[in-house]
């Protein structure tokens, strides 16, 4: 059996600090242990996270999302965005070295093994503490078997339909605006999995799509395209067709439907999607897959 491990990470910021709680305990099981601490304030993260993010979104890669602004002068390289990395990362790992937050961490060292399968769940409804890079803490390079996901601060689990396993998984697949993209490459992958029944959507007006949310049972929802998240991670957008784009709250009916009849998990492969995570997590959708920043074409065509 699997290991669950929560961090939650109560109200604040990096900027102002946090208290933490640490749960660990079975997968799918009441946590057997808890214990808290906190994160220090720290104004040096969010300088370090800013200068990557603008070098990184200023890279001239290919297939550059809908509404990012083009490369800035004097040009960038990828030499300069692995430096802003490496030094994000480091400064990271040192706020996570904080006295007031090692009893936290001193605790998972010794309840988790390094060969043990562990889930852990970041939870945040801070926006720039989502977008940490969590999966660059050198803890997590004992726990080879360990993924991290987030979560918010408040949500509840509503139980799907009930309903006889089957061997087809049913895929509803939105292939939306593909401008400057080649998203064909996320059709061919879907059409050769086996045991899959894959239904396609190519550039769909929005009446389309909540027709099939509606009327018809999905086990995953799948969209490739582009995508962007909107204030500060609090709503998403994706672009269907070369005309209309859509908000997550002008799907919530039908999403909600889609889950009631059994939607297990919904994948994002497009661009900044931590505003379409915050939303479709309260619409109860059980798994997401976002990314959360823009992802050049190749990148998004290998995952």
């Amino acid at each position: 059996m699997g290991r669950l491990v929560v961090l939650k990470l109560g109200r604040g910021n990096v900027e102002q600090g946090c208290p933490v709680t640490l749960q660990i305990g079975e997968d799918n099981a009441p946590s057997a242990i808890e214990i808290t601490g906190e994160l220090p304030p720290d104004s040096d993260i969010p300088q370090h996270y800013n200068r990557w993010q603008t070098i990184y979104r200023s890279l001239d890669f290919p297939g550059r999302p809908v509404g990012l602004p083009k490369a800035v002068s004097p040009q960038v390289t990828v030499e300069d965005c692995d430096v802003a990395a490496r030094q994000l990362r480091d400064r990271f790992n040192e706020w996570l070295d904080a006295r007031s937050f090692r009893r936290i961490r001193e605790k998972w060292l010794e309840q988790l093994e390094p060969t043990d399968v562990i889930r852990a769940v970041i939870q945040s409804d801070d926006p720039q503490l989502r977008r940490l890079p969590w999966h660059l803490w050198d803890l997590m390079e004992r726990y080879p078997k360990a993924e991290i996901a987030l979560s918010p601060l408040d949500f509840s689990q509503q139980p799907g339909r009930t309903s006889t396993p089957s061997s087809t998984v049913r895929i509803l697949a939105i292939l939306g605006n593909s401008k400057g993209i080649d998203i064909q490459k996320d059709r061919a992958v879907l059409e050769q999995l086996s045991d899959a029944d894959v239904t396609f959507l190519v550039e769909p007006e929005r009446q389309d799509l909540s027709d099939q949310l509606w009327e018809q049972s999905w086990e995953i929802l799948f969209f490739a395209g582009h995508s962007a998240s909107q204030g500060a991670d609090e709503a998403g957008l994706i672009h269907l067709n070369q005309t209309e784009s859509l908000t997550i709250s002008q799907l919530k009916h039908a999403l909600e439907k889609a889950v009631e009849r059994g939607l297990k998990l919904a994948i994002f492969n497009s661009c900044d999607g931590l505003g379409l995570a915050r939303e479709l997590a309260y619409l109860q959708i059980p798994q997401l897959i976002v990314m959360r920043e823009p992802v050049p074409d190749r990148v998004a065509q290998e995952f």
